[in-house]
C-alpha cells in the first residue's frame, strides 16, 4: 500500500542521504530525486509536493540544527537545494576541512569578491594575496591548488580566470555574509536573497540579481527601478536595442552631454 509522506519515511532518508553526499543539487535534479525516492520506497508522490516533502525532512532536522535550504544560481537563475548546518558559522564548519592559512586565503578571496563591483575577483588578485597571509605564507603554485579545491568543493566558481562564490556557498553563508559585510552586502530587491553578482540602481542604491533583472524588465515597456521608479541606467542583459538606446540617452542627459527636451 502507498504510504502518505506526512511523516519521515525511507524516501525522505534516501533524499537526505543523497543531498548530504552532494552538498547541493540543482532544482530539476531535486525533483527527479524526489520522484525516484518515493517510487523506490512506495511513498505517495505528487510532482508539485517537493516543498512539502522537504518541509517534512526539515522538521526532523530542526533538533540537529540543520536545514535544507533553497537558493538561486546567480548565473542562470535556476533553483538549487543545499543542506545547511545552523549550529555554527560556516567558516567554523570549513575549519575541519582546511588548514588555517587555506581558510585565511578563502576569507581574503571572499573580501575581494564581495567588495568588487561585479561579484568577481581575478585569479591574479587572489594569488597576489598568497604571500601576504598572516597565518602562513603560501607559494603561488600552492595557492592555485587550494583555489582548485575550493572550486571542487563548491565554495567558489571559476570562469575565465575570474572567481565568484558558488551557489552552495551563498546559500550556506548568507547570514554570515550579511552580518560580516553589513556596509556592502545587500539582498536582491526582487527575490530577497543575498546578491553577490548584481546591478545597483544609481539613484536609490537597491540591487538586483542579473537573472532577476532579466525576468523583471522582460514585462516592462521601459526599464525603471522597482523601488524609486528612476530609469535603470545599467546595461540590461538580453534586452532589446530600444532599452539600450534609451539607457544611453538617459546617461548622456544626466551628464549634461545632450540638451533636455523643451
Amino acid at each position: 500500500s502507498i504510504v502518505m509522506a506526512a511523516q519521515m519515511t525511507d524516501a525522505h532518508r534516501r533524499f537526505l542521504q543523497v543531498l548530504m553526499s552532494h552538498g547541493i543539487v540543482e532544482g530539476s535534479e531535486a525533483r527527479k530525486l524526489h520522484k525516484h525516492c518515493c517510487e523506490v520506497h512506495n511513498v505517495y508522490y505528487a510532482h508539485d509536493k517537493l516543498a512539502d516533502f522537504i518541509s517534512t525532512i526539515n522538521r526532523h532536522l530542526q533538533p540537529l540544527f540543520m536545514q535544507i535550504r533553497k537558493g538561486m544560481s546567480e548565473d542562470d537563475g535556476r533553483a538549487h537545494y543545499a543542506l545547511v548546518n545552523l549550529a555554527e558559522t560556516e567558516i567554523t564548519k570549513m575549519a575541519s576541512d582546511y588548514t588555517e592559512n587555506e581558510l585565511e586565503l578563502f576569507r581574503k578571496t571572499m573580501d575581494l569578491i564581495i567588495l568588487s563591483e561585479n561579484g568577481f575577483a581575478s585569479s591574479t588578485d587572489i594569488l597576489n594575496l598568497a604571500d601576504q597571509l598572516k597565518t602562513k605564507k603560501m607559494k603561488k603554485k600552492e595557492a592555485e591548488q587550494v583555489l582548485k579545491v575550493f572550486v571542487e568543493d563548491k565554495w567558489l566558481s571559476e570562469r575565465n580566470g575570474e572567481f565568484t562564490l558558488h551557489t552552495r556557498c551563498i546559500i550556506e553563508m548568507e547570514q554570515y555574509i550579511l552580518s560580516n559585510y553589513q556596509d556592502v552586502a545587500r539582498k536582491c530587491n526582487i527575490c530577497h536573497s543575498l546578491a553577490i553578482q548584481s546591478q545597483v540602481c544609481e539613484s536609490c542604491g537597491i540591487g538586483m540579481h542579473l537573472p532577476c533583472i532579466r525576468k523583471y524588465f522582460r514585462a516592462q515597456t521601459e526599464p525603471r527601478c522597482p523601488q524609486c521608479n528612476d530609469f535603470w541606467t545599467c546595461d540590461i542583459p538580453g534586452t532589446k536595442n530600444l532599452f539600450k538606446t534609451k539607457r544611453m540617452s538617459i546617461i548622456l542627459l544626466k551628464k549634461g552631454l545632450i540638451p533636455r527636451a523643451l
